[in-house]
């Protein structure tokens, strides 16, 4: 094909072709077919065998003949280029998964959240949501359903996940999300805060179908306490970014809000008794509980977890135990437990319970007074206490009792 001085018509086509793909490529046909029409008609008109009429300025020169086959080829590539299906781009759809938390919004900026969360995990979490133990603090994690389409064998889809509007308050809520193993809190990934170094979701090689994978979203909620601590609502954005895999050109940009609800991050407190190494057994329950098994006045043949010490008046047994406070998102980082009798043995002259800080003693009646164990509780930190059950060796004739007894205790826990 030969043109005038601005050059070969072919050479300028192509690099637009390669540049902009189909839709460009049809523009480009769509020049050759009219410039191709205007040339043949001054052609027709001239009644020359070959189109040599034209002067050098004229952009094109070309005999008739090969403006016929240029014409027919314009046609046919026409055809061709209308016949072809138009090529789709990888996209994502983010979608709530069977059993996750629900979600709004339109496909490009979904909205979903977490609710009321606290650094303990204690309640019930909002309607599909799981609460797994981490270090530190718990995670309150979801399943989410990522619909893949547009992908194939040689353009696969890779999506990667970037934080593009942070918690307020970082210290206590983080955002992290998983691919596989998703009930371990070792399988969750901090979600990247760089949006030039994103968090992979479908890491390369990539989705190679059209298909749904289903991954995991999680709200890390830290249980510390003290300055950093905080209470109220907050919310993240997640961006989602969509690749081709061929080509590294992003495709499709996603946004997933949490802030519908928005995470409502409140205190909790706990406060549980243990079994101590040497003592009795504390068997949980909705209420804790320990037997002491058959006693006497005289301290004679203790059980198994049980020491005895003489005092006046008859024998207390003693038993180790642990109580285990634990709170979250306080300002204050210490707390005061106490402990007070709730409901008395039958016979309260026989048997009472007391408290120390060693298996010796000293000892002192628990009453319906709350008694003081510890102002400085710290929280995760568990404390070893003594329990005693003083037996009286009187005899008190008509008043003697044999048989079995129960008392009540109840601790209290409370953080300034």
């Amino acid at each position: 094909m030969r043109a005038s001085n601005n050059g070969s018509t072919k050479s300028q086509l192509l690099p637009h072709v390669r540049r902009c793909g189909g839709v460009l490529s049809e523009v480009s046909a769509l020049i050759i077919l009219v410039r191709t029409l205007i040339h043949s008609r001054i052609c027709r008109s001239s009644q020359a065998r070959r189109c040599h009429a034209l002067t050098r300025s004229h952009p094109l020169r070309f005999p008739v003949t090969f403006l016929q086959r240029t014409f027919a080829l314009a046609i046919v590539l026409l055809l061709a280029m209308a016949a072809a299906p138009p090529l789709r781009a990888q996209d994502v759809n983010i979608q709530q998964a069977p059993g996750g938390i629900a979600m709004s919004g339109n496909k490009n900026n979904r909205r979903t959240g977490f609710g009321n969360v606290n650094g303990l995990g204690i309640g019930t979490p909002v309607a599909g949501a799981t609460i797994i133990s981490g270090s530190g603090g718990v995670f309150y994690t979801s399943p989410i359903n990522l619909q893949v389409t547009g992908a194939s064998a040689g353009a696969p889809a890779i999506v990667e996940v970037f934080v593009s509007n942070n918690f307020v308050h970082p210290q206590m809520l983080q955002a992290f999300s998983c691919q596989t193993g998703c009930t371990s809190a070792g399988s969750y990934t901090p979600i990247s805060l760089n949006a030039a170094s994103p968090t992979p979701v479908i890491p390369p090689p990539g989705q190679t179908t059209n298909t749904t994978v289903t991954v995991f979203i999680g709200v890390f909620v830290s249980n510390q306490d003290g300055a950093a601590a905080f209470t109220g609502t907050d919310s993240v954005k997640l961006t989602y970014d969509t690749f081709d895999g061929a080509t590294g050109n992003r495709r499709n940009v996603d946004t997933l809000t949490l802030n519908n609800p928005m995470e409502n991050l409140q205190t909790a407190l706990e406060l549980t008794l243990g079994t101590a190494t040497g003592g009795l057994t504390i068997s949980p329950a909705s209420d804790f509980a320990a037997n002491y098994g058959n006693v006497n006045g005289l301290g004679i043949g203790p059980g198994s977890g049980l020491t005895t010490v003489s005092v006046a008046g008859g024998t207390v047994y003693s038993t180790p135990y642990l109580i285990n406070p634990a709170f979250s998102d306080f300002t204050s980082t210490s707390a005061t437990i106490t402990v007070a009798l709730t409901a008395a043995f039958a016979h309260p002259t026989v048997l009472q319970l007391d408290d120390s800080s060693s298996s010796g003693g000293p000892f002192t009646q628990i009453t319906v007074t709350p008694l003081q164990i510890t102002n400085a509780a710290g929280s995760f930190n568990s404390i070893t206490r003594f329990l005693g059950l003083f037996v009286s060796n009187t005899n008190n004739g008509a008043g003697a009792f044999t048989g079995p007894d129960t008392a009540t205790l109840t601790f209290t826990m409370t953080v300034p």
